[in-house]
């Protein structure tokens, strides 16, 4: 299992972007968090394999049909990893 930290930006608070990336996460048996950030971006913790972290990912990249993604920037995570689930801040 690995972890990764993404930055999404662009039009992702207000549009339902936290809670369908937890609808997605879940259904790819992924564990993390999904929170807003002051400056209007999304941060996305996700733990998991590989695959399935890169699948994320690619959803990441378009978001909810309301969402409008900038910009995806994704790094290795060393932070925590204990999630129950997919949490959302």
């Amino acid at each position: 299992m690995i972890a990764r930290r993404c930055i999404v930006t662009g039009r992702v608070q207000g549009v339902f972007f936290r809670g369908s990336a937890r609808s997605e996460a879940l259904s790819l048996g992924i564990r993390g968090r999904a929170t807003n950030l002051p400056d209007g971006s999304v941060e996305v913790i996700m733990c998991g394999p590989e695959d399935k972290l890169d699948a994320f990912c690619a959803w990441l990249k378009q978001g909810p049909r309301m969402a409008r993604v900038e910009d995806l920037r994704c790094e290795e995570w060393s932070g925590e990893r204990e999630f129950n689930g997919f949490e959302t801040r």
